[in-house]
Protein backbone atom coordinates (compact mmCIF):
# COMPACT_ATOMS: atom_id res chain seq x y z
CA UNK A 1 0.00 0.00 0.00
CA UNK A 2 2.06 3.01 -1.40
CA UNK A 3 1.93 6.02 0.24
CA UNK A 4 3.26 9.43 -1.25
CA UNK A 5 2.59 13.09 0.51
CA UNK A 6 4.32 16.12 -0.94
CA UNK A 7 4.17 19.32 0.79
CA UNK A 8 5.22 22.72 -0.72
CA UNK A 9 6.60 26.07 0.75
CA UNK A 10 3.37 27.34 1.08
CA UNK A 11 2.20 24.70 3.29
CA UNK A 12 -0.24 22.80 0.75
CA UNK A 13 -0.17 19.37 0.76
CA UNK A 14 -1.67 16.44 -1.51
CA UNK A 15 -1.98 12.83 0.05
CA UNK A 16 -2.33 10.04 -2.64
CA UNK A 17 -3.98 7.12 -1.28
CA UNK A 18 -3.82 4.22 -3.67
CA UNK A 19 -4.83 0.98 -3.41
CA UNK A 20 -4.40 -1.73 -5.77
CA UNK A 21 -5.62 -5.47 -5.47
CA UNK A 22 -6.84 -7.98 -8.25
CA UNK A 23 -10.39 -9.34 -7.62
CA UNK A 24 -11.68 -12.18 -10.06
CA UNK A 25 -8.77 -11.15 -12.81
CA UNK A 26 -10.35 -7.78 -11.85
CA UNK A 27 -8.15 -4.66 -10.91
CA UNK A 28 -9.46 -2.24 -8.74
CA UNK A 29 -7.85 0.94 -7.75
CA UNK A 30 -8.83 3.53 -5.55
CA UNK A 31 -7.52 6.80 -5.59
CA UNK A 32 -8.06 9.22 -2.93
CA UNK A 33 -6.90 12.66 -2.70
CA UNK A 34 -6.75 15.35 -0.47
CA UNK A 35 -5.94 18.92 -1.50
CA UNK A 36 -5.49 21.88 1.12
CA UNK A 37 -3.77 24.95 -0.62
CA UNK A 38 -3.05 28.31 0.75
CA UNK A 39 -5.12 30.47 -0.91
CA UNK A 40 -2.27 33.01 -0.72
CA UNK A 41 -0.41 31.17 -3.75
CA UNK A 42 -0.83 32.40 -6.83
CA UNK A 43 0.99 31.36 -10.68
CA UNK A 44 3.87 33.18 -11.98
CA UNK A 45 2.97 32.81 -15.15
CA UNK A 46 1.01 35.75 -16.76
CA UNK A 47 -2.11 35.22 -17.74
CA UNK A 48 -3.19 37.46 -20.33
CA UNK A 49 -6.97 39.09 -21.37
CA UNK A 50 -9.26 37.90 -24.13
CA UNK A 51 -9.19 40.64 -26.88
CA UNK A 52 -11.28 41.06 -29.66
CA UNK A 53 -9.69 40.66 -33.22
CA UNK A 54 -10.54 41.54 -36.95
CA UNK A 55 -13.60 43.40 -36.15
CA UNK A 56 -13.19 45.70 -39.40
CA UNK A 57 -11.38 43.73 -42.01
CA UNK A 58 -9.66 45.18 -45.22
CA UNK A 59 -12.68 43.85 -47.76
CA UNK A 60 -14.96 46.72 -45.42
CA UNK A 61 -12.87 49.13 -44.16
CA UNK A 62 -14.74 51.84 -42.02
CA UNK A 63 -13.98 55.51 -42.12
CA UNK A 64 -12.25 57.80 -38.99
CA UNK A 65 -11.52 61.18 -38.64
CA UNK A 66 -8.25 62.38 -38.10
CA UNK A 67 -8.58 64.80 -34.55
CA UNK A 68 -4.65 65.63 -34.38
CA UNK A 69 -1.35 65.01 -36.20
CA UNK A 70 1.79 66.54 -34.29
CA UNK A 71 5.22 66.37 -34.13
CA UNK A 72 6.37 63.80 -31.71
CA UNK A 73 10.27 63.92 -31.35
CA UNK A 74 12.24 65.64 -29.19
CA UNK A 75 14.16 67.60 -31.58
CA UNK A 76 11.28 68.48 -33.26
CA UNK A 77 11.54 69.48 -36.78
CA UNK A 78 15.60 69.38 -35.92
CA UNK A 79 15.72 65.63 -36.00
CA UNK A 80 16.80 63.68 -39.18
CA UNK A 81 13.44 62.04 -38.79
CA UNK A 82 10.17 62.73 -39.08
CA UNK A 83 7.24 60.91 -37.01
CA UNK A 84 4.09 62.09 -36.19
CA UNK A 85 1.41 61.28 -33.77
CA UNK A 86 -2.09 61.06 -35.32
CA UNK A 87 -5.56 60.23 -33.35
CA UNK A 88 -8.03 58.77 -35.11
CA UNK A 89 -11.81 59.41 -34.15
CA UNK A 90 -13.29 56.04 -34.77
CA UNK A 91 -16.62 56.45 -32.71
CA UNK A 92 -19.66 55.03 -34.17
CA UNK A 93 -17.65 52.00 -35.50
CA UNK A 94 -16.65 48.59 -34.65
CA UNK A 95 -13.56 49.33 -33.28
CA UNK A 96 -14.62 51.87 -30.99
CA UNK A 97 -14.21 50.44 -27.58
CA UNK A 98 -12.12 47.45 -28.64
CA UNK A 99 -8.86 48.15 -28.74
CA UNK A 100 -6.11 47.19 -26.02
CA UNK A 101 -3.22 48.55 -25.18
CA UNK A 102 -0.56 46.46 -27.98
CA UNK A 103 -2.68 46.04 -30.41
CA UNK A 104 -2.06 47.39 -33.99
CA UNK A 105 -4.84 48.87 -36.53
CA UNK A 106 -4.98 48.71 -39.87
CA UNK A 107 -4.36 52.13 -42.70
CA UNK A 108 -5.41 51.58 -46.10
CA UNK A 109 -4.42 53.93 -47.86
CA UNK A 110 -6.09 55.68 -51.27
CA UNK A 111 -5.12 54.70 -55.15
CA UNK A 112 -3.51 51.53 -56.93
CA UNK A 113 0.11 50.37 -56.51
CA UNK A 114 2.29 49.70 -59.53
CA UNK A 115 0.06 46.94 -60.78
CA UNK A 116 -3.12 48.80 -60.63
CA UNK A 117 -4.42 46.97 -57.69
CA UNK A 118 -5.19 48.64 -54.61
CA UNK A 119 -2.87 49.34 -51.92
CA UNK A 120 -2.67 46.52 -49.17
CA UNK A 121 -3.55 47.16 -45.77
CA UNK A 122 -0.73 48.64 -43.24
CA UNK A 123 -0.63 47.86 -39.53
CA UNK A 124 0.32 50.42 -37.06
CA UNK A 125 0.63 49.85 -33.09
CA UNK A 126 -1.43 51.66 -30.97
CA UNK A 127 0.28 54.46 -29.47
CA UNK A 128 -2.92 55.21 -27.45
CA UNK A 129 -4.82 53.10 -24.15
CA UNK A 130 -7.12 50.72 -23.88
CA UNK A 131 -9.83 53.78 -22.99
CA UNK A 132 -8.23 55.66 -26.27
CA UNK A 133 -7.05 58.92 -26.08
CA UNK A 134 -10.82 60.04 -25.16
CA UNK A 135 -11.47 58.45 -22.10
CA UNK A 136 -14.46 56.27 -23.85
CA UNK A 137 -12.25 54.22 -26.66
CA UNK A 138 -13.41 56.35 -29.03
CA UNK A 139 -10.15 58.25 -30.23
CA UNK A 140 -6.84 56.22 -31.15
CA UNK A 141 -3.66 57.23 -31.36
CA UNK A 142 -0.28 55.54 -33.80
CA UNK A 143 3.22 56.54 -34.63
CA UNK A 144 4.06 57.00 -38.27
CA UNK A 145 7.30 57.91 -39.48
CA UNK A 146 7.92 58.73 -43.02
CA UNK A 147 9.72 56.00 -45.38
CA UNK A 148 12.18 58.94 -47.34
CA UNK A 149 14.52 56.86 -49.20
CA UNK A 150 16.45 55.96 -52.43
CA UNK A 151 15.40 53.35 -54.93
CA UNK A 152 17.21 50.22 -54.47
CA UNK A 153 17.01 46.65 -56.67
CA UNK A 154 14.49 44.40 -54.55
CA UNK A 155 14.53 41.73 -57.49
CA UNK A 156 16.14 40.22 -60.09
CA UNK A 157 15.48 42.18 -63.44
CA UNK A 158 15.04 45.62 -61.07
CA UNK A 159 17.04 48.33 -63.13
CA UNK A 160 21.03 48.27 -61.26
CA UNK A 161 21.39 51.72 -62.07
CA UNK A 162 18.07 53.50 -60.06
CA UNK A 163 18.38 55.38 -57.24
CA UNK A 164 15.84 58.00 -57.50
CA UNK A 165 13.51 58.86 -54.66
CA UNK A 166 11.20 56.63 -52.91
CA UNK A 167 8.16 57.54 -50.90
CA UNK A 168 6.59 55.09 -48.33
CA UNK A 169 2.92 54.71 -49.76
CA UNK A 170 0.72 54.60 -46.39
CA UNK A 171 3.62 56.44 -44.02
CA UNK A 172 3.97 59.50 -45.92
CA UNK A 173 0.05 59.43 -46.63
CA UNK A 174 -0.75 59.01 -43.05
CA UNK A 175 1.92 61.57 -42.08
CA UNK A 176 0.30 63.66 -44.22
CA UNK A 177 -3.25 63.61 -42.81
CA UNK A 178 -4.79 66.93 -41.97
CA UNK A 179 -7.22 67.36 -38.83
CA UNK A 180 -10.27 66.93 -40.41
CA UNK A 181 -9.72 64.36 -43.27
CA UNK A 182 -11.47 60.89 -43.56
CA UNK A 183 -9.12 57.78 -43.23
CA UNK A 184 -9.90 54.26 -44.11
CA UNK A 185 -9.07 52.04 -41.66
CA UNK A 186 -9.62 48.21 -39.76
CA UNK A 187 -8.17 45.69 -37.26
CA UNK A 188 -7.79 45.20 -34.33
CA UNK A 189 -5.15 42.64 -34.42
CA UNK A 190 -2.67 41.07 -32.42
CA UNK A 191 -3.77 39.02 -29.20
CA UNK A 192 -0.18 38.21 -27.39
CA UNK A 193 1.68 41.42 -27.13
CA UNK A 194 -0.50 42.33 -24.29
CA UNK A 195 -0.24 43.33 -20.38
CA UNK A 196 -1.29 40.68 -18.27
CA UNK A 197 -5.20 40.72 -16.73
CA UNK A 198 -3.00 41.71 -13.31
CA UNK A 199 -0.88 44.48 -13.91
CA UNK A 200 0.40 44.43 -10.57
CA UNK A 201 1.42 40.82 -10.01
CA UNK A 202 4.53 41.21 -12.58
CA UNK A 203 7.51 43.58 -13.40
CA UNK A 204 8.25 44.93 -16.68
CA UNK A 205 10.92 45.62 -18.87
CA UNK A 206 10.00 47.39 -22.32
CA UNK A 207 12.52 47.60 -25.08
CA UNK A 208 12.10 49.34 -28.35
CA UNK A 209 13.58 51.58 -31.06
CA UNK A 210 12.13 53.89 -32.99
CA UNK A 211 8.76 54.08 -33.52
CA UNK A 212 8.66 50.52 -31.68
CA UNK A 213 8.22 52.84 -28.93
CA UNK A 214 4.47 53.34 -29.93
CA UNK A 215 2.63 49.94 -27.87
CA UNK A 216 4.75 51.28 -24.49
CA UNK A 217 3.30 54.54 -24.49
CA UNK A 218 -0.38 52.57 -24.56
CA UNK A 219 0.87 49.88 -21.97
CA UNK A 220 2.25 52.91 -19.60
CA UNK A 221 -0.68 54.98 -19.69
CA UNK A 222 -2.57 51.80 -18.88
CA UNK A 223 -0.38 51.05 -16.10
CA UNK A 224 0.29 54.10 -15.04
CA UNK A 225 -3.13 55.97 -16.05
CA UNK A 226 -5.56 53.33 -14.76
CA UNK A 227 -8.81 54.44 -12.91
CA UNK A 228 -8.08 51.78 -10.31
CA UNK A 229 -4.61 54.15 -9.56
CA UNK A 230 -1.57 53.77 -10.84
CA UNK A 231 0.33 50.03 -10.52
CA UNK A 232 2.55 49.53 -7.92
CA UNK A 233 5.05 47.33 -10.02
CA UNK A 234 8.54 48.23 -11.35
CA UNK A 235 8.83 49.59 -14.91
CA UNK A 236 12.13 50.27 -17.08
CA UNK A 237 11.16 51.34 -20.82
CA UNK A 238 14.82 51.37 -22.63
CA UNK A 239 14.18 54.02 -25.34
CA UNK A 240 16.89 53.27 -28.48
CA UNK A 241 17.82 56.11 -30.92
CA UNK A 242 20.62 56.90 -32.89
CA UNK A 243 20.61 60.75 -31.47
CA UNK A 244 18.82 62.18 -28.48
CA UNK A 245 16.85 64.40 -31.35
CA UNK A 246 15.04 61.05 -32.24
CA UNK A 247 13.57 60.30 -28.95
CA UNK A 248 9.64 59.81 -29.17
CA UNK A 249 7.37 60.66 -26.56
CA UNK A 250 10.10 61.65 -24.52
CA UNK A 251 8.14 64.86 -22.39
CA UNK A 252 6.29 62.00 -21.85
CA UNK A 253 8.24 59.28 -20.18
CA UNK A 254 10.09 61.66 -18.49
CA UNK A 255 7.27 63.00 -16.96
CA UNK A 256 6.55 59.20 -15.67
CA UNK A 257 9.72 59.19 -14.10
CA UNK A 258 9.39 62.11 -12.31
CA UNK A 259 5.86 61.35 -11.21
CA UNK A 260 6.54 57.69 -10.11
CA UNK A 261 9.41 56.13 -8.00
CA UNK A 262 8.46 52.68 -9.67
CA UNK A 263 9.23 54.03 -13.36
CA UNK A 264 12.39 54.55 -14.78
CA UNK A 265 13.20 55.73 -18.18
CA UNK A 266 16.69 54.96 -20.11
CA UNK A 267 17.74 56.07 -23.15
CA UNK A 268 19.86 54.15 -25.40
CA UNK A 269 21.75 56.48 -28.01
CA UNK A 270 23.81 54.79 -30.44
CA UNK A 271 25.63 57.97 -32.07
CA UNK A 272 26.15 60.33 -29.30
CA UNK A 273 28.95 60.09 -26.60
CA UNK A 274 27.15 59.55 -23.14
CA UNK A 275 27.66 62.15 -20.37
CA UNK A 276 31.12 60.34 -19.17
CA UNK A 277 32.39 60.91 -22.88
CA UNK A 278 32.32 57.20 -23.51
CA UNK A 279 30.73 55.55 -26.37
CA UNK A 280 27.08 55.59 -27.27
CA UNK A 281 25.34 52.67 -26.25
CA UNK A 282 22.44 50.27 -28.40
CA UNK A 283 19.86 49.03 -26.20
CA UNK A 284 21.48 45.78 -25.76
CA UNK A 285 24.56 46.98 -24.40
CA UNK A 286 22.57 49.28 -22.16
CA UNK A 287 21.04 46.18 -20.89
CA UNK A 288 23.96 44.41 -20.71
CA UNK A 289 25.80 46.97 -18.77
CA UNK A 290 23.31 48.04 -16.12
CA UNK A 291 22.55 44.51 -15.73
CA UNK A 292 24.09 43.59 -12.36
CA UNK A 293 22.54 47.35 -10.90
CA UNK A 294 19.50 47.23 -12.39
CA UNK A 295 17.89 44.83 -15.48
CA UNK A 296 19.26 41.89 -13.26
CA UNK A 297 16.76 41.82 -10.83
CA UNK A 298 13.97 41.67 -12.74
CA UNK A 299 14.75 39.45 -15.55
CA UNK A 300 15.91 36.78 -13.00
CA UNK A 301 12.77 37.33 -10.60
CA UNK A 302 9.58 35.06 -10.93
CA UNK A 303 8.01 38.58 -11.57
CA UNK A 304 9.80 39.56 -14.78
CA UNK A 305 8.00 40.28 -17.90
CA UNK A 306 10.00 41.23 -21.21
CA UNK A 307 8.97 42.88 -24.37
CA UNK A 308 10.31 44.46 -27.74
CA UNK A 309 9.25 46.58 -30.01
CA UNK A 310 11.16 47.51 -33.16
CA UNK A 311 14.37 46.66 -35.15
CA UNK A 312 14.56 43.21 -35.51
CA UNK A 313 18.63 43.31 -34.78
CA UNK A 314 17.81 44.51 -31.22
CA UNK A 315 16.09 41.09 -30.77
CA UNK A 316 19.22 38.88 -31.75
CA UNK A 317 21.40 41.13 -29.48
CA UNK A 318 19.18 40.32 -26.51
CA UNK A 319 19.41 36.88 -27.12
CA UNK A 320 23.05 36.66 -27.11
CA UNK A 321 22.88 38.55 -24.13
CA UNK A 322 20.42 36.78 -22.00
CA UNK A 323 22.41 33.41 -23.60
CA UNK A 324 25.28 34.76 -22.14
CA UNK A 325 23.83 35.93 -18.66
CA UNK A 326 22.40 32.23 -17.87
CA UNK A 327 18.48 33.44 -17.91
CA UNK A 328 17.45 31.96 -21.53
CA UNK A 329 15.09 29.25 -19.71
CA UNK A 330 12.22 31.84 -18.64
CA UNK A 331 12.37 33.40 -21.86
CA UNK A 332 13.39 31.63 -24.60
CA UNK A 333 13.19 28.20 -26.09
CA UNK A 334 16.22 26.91 -27.71
CA UNK A 335 16.41 23.95 -29.99
CA UNK A 336 18.99 21.03 -30.05
CA UNK A 337 20.77 22.62 -33.33
CA UNK A 338 21.66 25.23 -31.50
CA UNK A 339 22.29 24.28 -28.02
CA UNK A 340 26.11 22.83 -28.37
CA UNK A 341 26.81 25.99 -30.05
CA UNK A 342 28.44 28.74 -28.29
CA UNK A 343 26.04 31.73 -28.03
CA UNK A 344 29.13 34.41 -29.05
CA UNK A 345 29.19 32.55 -32.77
CA UNK A 346 25.17 32.36 -33.71
CA UNK A 347 24.14 33.85 -36.23
CA UNK A 348 21.04 35.82 -37.93
CA UNK A 349 19.61 33.32 -39.41
CA UNK A 350 20.31 30.43 -36.53
CA UNK A 351 18.52 32.43 -33.89
CA UNK A 352 15.86 33.06 -36.13
CA UNK A 353 15.37 29.33 -37.07
CA UNK A 354 16.20 27.83 -33.74
CA UNK A 355 15.06 30.14 -31.12
CA UNK A 356 11.06 31.29 -29.87
CA UNK A 357 10.28 33.04 -27.03
CA UNK A 358 8.42 32.31 -24.36
CA UNK A 359 5.40 33.21 -22.79
CA UNK A 360 7.26 35.86 -20.74
CA UNK A 361 8.97 37.36 -23.89
CA UNK A 362 6.75 39.62 -26.15
CA UNK A 363 8.46 40.44 -29.27
CA UNK A 364 7.43 42.26 -32.44
CA UNK A 365 9.73 43.45 -34.46
CA UNK A 366 10.67 44.30 -37.96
Amino acid sequence: MPIKTCMNKKSAFVLIYIISSAFHSRHITLEYCLQMADNTTKSTDPVFPEVKMNLVTPKAPVTGTVVKSEVCLKGGRKSASFVRHVEIDISGTPLEGNCRAGQSFGVIAPGEDANGKPHKVRLYSLASPTCGEDGEGKIIATTPKRVIDEFTPQKEGDDEARHDLFLGVCSNYTCSLKVGDKVQVTGPSGKRFLLPVDHNKHDYIFMATGTGIAPFRSMCKDLFENPDGPTTSQVHVVMGTPYTTDLLYDDFFVELSENHDNFHYHAAVSREKQPDGSRGLYVGQLIDKKYDDVFGNILTSDRGLMYMCGLIGMQFGIYQIFAERGITDAYMTIKDELKDIPCSEWNREQMRRYIKPTHRMMVEVY
